[in-house]
């Protein structure tokens, strides 16, 4: 019996030499980094997560392209805007698949936009984006609808009558409901049950993945998908989230309207319309799909940045100030707030600017796949090959940013006080792959923080000294819990 043991631990032995021989010869198929070992690659080098520090020191040891081993599979990492311009603007088709990570892949498949590559995704972001621009130029207009979401939200932070409140959950319902007008056609009332567990499913999902959880399930998709976790409770909000826009859908059905009013009857349209085309992804799990997307990357990203952009008031009360002169100087008190505002308005733009850099709340980005052999800095890269474009190491450079790591408007202003735009803030990322909400997240940043600023302002509760400014980790990186108290003004 002690043989047969010492035999099968001589063969792992022998296995695991093997396989660490492999991963070395591989290597030199790849830009350097740091060894991998065998089953964990450098995930144990990493914490089993994807921090931006962690990230910014390999920098300074292997370059600004190197590789990290995620288990078993490669990734090169692009750091520092030069590098990040090459792989998703300079290479941008060559880089333009998205990665189905186990996770993604056993939750919600390769439909919609998000997880899709090539013509799938093509035909539904074209769409998407067509439908998007369609409805802001509608009667019933995205910007319109902006505005009426920013003067309820200032409607309830008036109820409070200065008193201490956290501001999370009335901001996340406020922008939540702006991408539900978008693609469900009607907002939700606070009280609605359905929309309080729609936002706690969007959180759940975006936030799990970059868990200690989320990088086992994506390293052992085997081991995890048979074992009890927080992992199990994702699928079950999942699922929540999928069968409340099937719901949506088959009301959208039964109504039947001629007119369209929202993504979902411009979708059920474009369906009649291809059903012959045997080129047609126009279907109902692509249209569910992408609803879930748009939910999820069009609520906590901007609901994120706009509560990050009031604590950095808090924290930095002459820059609040500075912002109240300039909007008091220029509108009316009675001036419905609009995006064209902005052009008047250079500093409270240049604040927003500098919270969406400095808050950076997408952290390193998203990883693309290689849909082709390419050449990045000089490394060539073969296709299938994961890449991260870190991101906030373009919006944190140093050689593009005069003080990276302080909270600092006249990064966007000139000399004389304007506004001008930077090759460098890419927090929406660039090429093929850039967020297709850009445009909606400027819209609603502008009109709802200057709303706010206009109406309050925004301090520590009394007795408190000061705020956690750190993030807590995850696929969006969020304030810690805060209180504050809006002095109406």
């Amino acid at each position: 019996m002690l043989e047969m043991a010492e035999f099968f631990i001589a063969l792992l032995v022998c296995l695991l030499i093997l396989q660490f021989l492999k991963l070395q010869w591989m290597r030199t198929q790849l830009p350097p980094g740091p060894v991998p070992l065998p089953i964990l690659g450098n995930l144990w080098l990493l914490d089993f997560k994807l921090r931006r520090e962690t990230l910014t020191k390999l920098t300074k040891i292997y370059g600004n392209i190197y590789t990290l081993w995620m288990g078993q599979t490669p990734m090169v990492v692009l750091n520092g805007y030069r590098a990040v311009k090459d792989g998703i603007v300079t290479h941008s088709e060559e880089v333009s698949g998205r990665p189905l990570t186990p996770f993604y892949r056993d939750m919600m498949g390769e439909k919609g936009i998000f997880l899709t590559s090539g013509h799938t995704w093509k035909q539904q972001r074209r769409f998407g984006m067509t439908i998007i621009r369609s409805l802001a130029l509608g009667k019933n207009n995205l910007e319109n609808q902006i505005q009426t979401e920013a003067c309820h939200l200032v409607d309830i932070f008036a109820n409070i009558k200065g008193k201490p409140f956290d501001p999370h959950t009335f901001v996340v319902r406020a922008i939540a409901n702006i991408i539900c007008a978008v693609v469900f056609g009607h907002r939700f009332s606070s009280e609605d049950e359905s929309f309080s567990k729609l936002i706690k499913a969007i959180y759940f999902v975006i936030y799990f993945q970059a868990t200690i959880w989320g990088r086992m399930y994506d390293a052992f998709p085997w081991l995890m998908h048979h074992l009890p976790g927080p992992h199990q409770k994702v699928f079950v909000y999942n699922d929540f989230m999928h069968n409340l826009v099937m719901k949506e859908v088959q009301t959208h059905e039964r109504q039947n309207a001629g007119d369209p009013q929202d993504l979902i009857d411009f979708y059920l349209a474009q369906i009649t319309k291809t059903k012959d085309d045997p080129t047609s992804t126009f279907n109902k799990d692509n249209m569910v799909q992408t609803v879930v997307d748009l939910l999820l990357g069009g609520t906590e990203t901007t609901s994120t940045t706009l509560l990050w952009a009031l604590l950095y008031m808090i924290q930095y009360p002459e820059i609040q100030e500075n912002v109240q002169r300039e909007i008091e100087a220029v509108l009316e008190p009675s001036h419905l707030i609009s995006y064209e505002d902005r052009k008047k308005l250079p500093y409270t733009n240049a604040v927003i600017h500098e919270a969406l850099r400095h808050s950076n709340v997408t952290s390193v980005g998203v990883p693309r796949l290689c849909v082709r052999n390419t050449t990045l800095l000089g490394f060539h890269i073969k296709k299938g090959t994961l890449v991260l474009p870190n991101l906030h190491s373009v919006v944190y450079d140093s050689e593009h940013w005069a003080t990276p790591w302080k909270f600092n408007p006249n990064h966007f202003l000139d000399l004389d006080g304007n506004f001008v735009n930077k090759e460098a803030f890419l927090p929406f990322s660039a090429g093929h792959r850039v967020c297709l909400g850009e445009q909606m997240a400027r819209v609603e940043l502008f009109i709802f923080f200057a709303n706010l600023l206009r109406a309050f302002t925004f301090q520590l509760p009394e007795g408190v000294k000061e705020i956690n400014s750190e993030y807590i980790l995850g696929a969006i990186l969020q304030p810690h819990p805060y209180k504050l108290c809006a002095i109406p003004r």
